[in-house]
């Protein structure tokens, strides 16, 4: 369990090796550049973020040409293709790819194009719809709809929003007007009648302000005959069809140019990335400045490869104590998948120990407590392995998170045979209902914690206290190695005689031993031992817990309530009944399903309600109990366990690399 040393980097070289230096920089992923000095009368900052600004803008479009290109040329996607990763490819590669930057951005502009054209004429379609379907009424009607009359008389040409007959529609008219009209049902339905009416032109205008007053609505506006529009209307609108289709073959015909596009968005995001650094670097008109930070095992190969290919200067220094030095962790592989854990709480600060490796055998055996189910254990080892194996392009951060689930897979499988769960009672299930065999079953290598809750309950409080106590050694460890020899008595000590004190003693009295069935009860004189080592304790808590007071009063009183902190120890150790808990939910929770598939008995239905039920609920059941150890074994490491001894506040390591998404580029030093 450590923190990587950090060295403070200097490189200084010439103007035109600028843009070769960071490259070379952003392709190992070792540094961690720091904003250059502020601007004097030598040095100063480039304003170079409208460049930046130019490259995000075309990743931006890219990312547009591929959904463009996912709409109408799927992609074909292998079951793990989430988990695959960057496809690494080297320099020669990448400078290969990036000479056809100019080539393909002129496709994405085209494809970007031809979506829009897309969009527009789709736009078209409703609209034309719409118009088609306002002449249906009119289809008989012989005569345009624009049709105004003669020079005699005065036509109109329209509807009503509502059934009404001729008869109807005459007397209405005879009511608000003394014009003759003639008049003449084109069409009718519930809700709407279509006529064409005519007048004298002299009473045009009084006939007109009768049929406004009747919710008259003039017809569509046409130049020719409804029949003759409609048939128009239709060939336009084939013609906008066939237009969409063209210009989609066009896209798709584009396809080809996917993994090129997905390059160019990399790259502008490479591009952009570096500008943003460069804004930041202190540079003279011949010279510039980078400053930063690099892991102290990178600095050999780095400062030799810097030298030898670009004969800038470095200097790689220890940081002072008042910088803020970002933090960077390395452990072994069985506790490396557990950084992220740790990351996710916070990372170690200045001087304090990481905690991963002391973090990880907790984490993976608390979750196959709660978990405990050998065959789900062995589903998520099967399940990871084979995603890691498939994939060796996979993330570092996606690997560790498969490989810290592969462990709890492991831990998972061994308290499952342990308590005797396997799809919880599926074998003696499956026996008994199809095979008539209900002598059959997997019996637990230890106990079954449904049949004895209080055992499994005894044993997860005991598991908890020795959590506890290792997070109060490792503490001890930390302020033992920091020198700070009269604190770990005070901090660590006196606890551990307080606390464990009271377990002792409690351990004495019948009352206790047989609420928990405990199958012994320690013998009187250990409890005088014990009471005397917890008043010891006891003590030195109340002394100590307030020795930064000069006034003995006010010790006393933060003593007392430093004292008062064994509650909180209680409270912790109560927490780790959610073991107990979560590993009944997953067994009680896997017999339902498992009974509820056996109720049609040994039959052909039986058998296939048995198997739906069976594959349906225990993936429901995995799925939501592995949800639910992962949550409650977070929460016993952040709130019992890194309670006792951890505080974090460190900064995450965030060096110069490349931060894309379809292409990785590899070079090596």
């Amino acid at each position: 369990m450590a923190v990587v040393s950090m060295k403070k980097a200097l490189i200084c070289g010439m103007k035109h090796d600028r843009g070769d230096v960071l490259d070379f920089l952003q392709r190992q992923g070792v540094v961690e550049i720091s904003a250059g000095m502020e601007d004097d009368a030598v040095f100063q900052k480039k304003d170079v973020l409208s460049y930046k600004a130019a490259d995000e803008k075309n990743a931006a479009q890219a990312q547009q040409a591929l959904e463009v290109l996912s709409q109408y040329a799927p992609e074909k996607k292998g079951l793990l293709a989430s988990f695959a990763g960057r496809e690494i490819i080297s320099v020669h590669q990448y400078e290969e790819m990036s000479s056809r930057c100019e080539e393909t951005m002129d496709v994405i502009r085209k494809i970007m194009d031809l979506s829009k054209e897309i969009g527009e004429s789709r736009g078209i379609l409703p609209k034309l719809e719409q118009q088609m379907e306002e002449l249906v009424p009119w289809s008989s009607f012989d005569l345009p709809l624009d049709f105004q009359g003669t020079k005699s008389t005065r036509a109109f040409i329209g509807s009503f929003p509502e059934e009404i007959s001729p008869e109807r529609l005459a007397q209405a008219l005879s009511e608000r007007t003394e014009a003759p009209v003639e008049l003449t049902q084109v069409s009718a339905s519930k809700v709407q009648s279509c006529y064409f009416l005519l007048c004298g032109r002299q009473d045009g205008q009084a006939v007109d302000d009768a049929l406004k007053g009747l919710g008259f609505q003039k017809a569509p506006s046409s130049s020719v005959t409804p029949a003759r529009r409609s048939k128009e209307l239709e060939e336009e609108y084939s013609r906008t069809e066939e237009t969409i289709r063209g210009k989609e073959k066009e896209i798709t015909d584009l396809a080809s140019w996917r993994e090129q596009i997905k390059f160019v968005m990399d790259y502008h995001l490479m591009q952009a990335e570096e500008y943003g650094v460069l804004s930041e670097l202190s540079q003279s008109k011949n010279v510039f400045l980078i400053t930063g930070y690099v892991p102290a095992d990178q600095v050999p190969s780095l400062e030799q490869a810097l030298n030898q290919r670009f004969g800038v200067y470095t200097e790689f220094s220890d940081p002072g104590e008042d910088e803020d030095v970002p933090v960077l962790l390395h452990n072994n592989k069985f506790a490396e998948p557990v950084e992220g854990i740790v990351e996710g709480y916070s990372l170690p600060g200045k001087g304090e120990l990481d905690p991963t490796a002391v973090t990880a055998p907790f984490y993976y055996l608390l979750f196959g407590l709660m978990l405990s189910d050998a065959a789900y254990g062995i589903i998520l080892i099967v399940a990871c392995a084979i995603a890691i194996k498939k994939c060796p392009n996979m993330e570092a951060g996606m690997k560790k998170t498969l490989k810290m689930f592969l462990y709890c897979g492991i831990s998972t499988t061994f308290w499952g045979f342990m308590f005797g769960s396997f799809f919880g009672d599926a074998v003696n299930v499956i026996a008994t209902t199809f095979f008539n065999r209900p002598d059959i079953s997997l019996p637990p290598l230890w106990f079954e914690p449904v049949s004895l809750p209080m055992k499994m309950l005894v044993f997860s409080f005991t598991f908890g206290i020795i959590h506890l106590f290792t997070g109060l050694a490792v503490k001890l460890y930390t302020q033992v190695k920091s020198g700070a020899l009269a604190d770990a008595v005070y901090d660590v000590i006196f606890w551990y005689m307080f606390v464990g004190g009271c377990i002792v003693y409690l351990l004495t009295m019948p009352m206790i031993t047989n609420m928990l069935e405990l199958t012994f009860t320690l013998p009187a004189p250990v409890g005088i031992g014990a009471a005397i080592v917890a008043v010891v304790g006891f003590v030195g808590v109340v002394l100590t817990s307030g020795r930064e007071s000069r006034n003995w009063g006010k010790r006393l009183l933060k003593g007392v309530y430093g004292a008062y902190g064994i509650t909180s120890y209680l409270s912790d150790i109560l927490s780790y009944s959610r073991l107990l808990a979560l590993g009944l939910a997953t067994s009680v929770i896997s017999t339902v399903f498992n009974q509820l598939g056996s109720m049609l008995g040994n039959s052909i239905p039986g058998a296939i309600l048995f198997i739906l039920v069976f594959v349906i609920g225990h993936a429901l059941n995995l799925a939501i109990n592995a949800m639910g150890a992962y949550v409650h074994t977070n929460r016993l490491q952040y709130v019992e366990f890194f309670g006792k001894f951890y505080d974090g506040g460190g900064r995450k390591f965030q060096p110069f690399a490349v931060h894309t998404k379809y292409y990785n580029v590899k070079e090596d030093i």
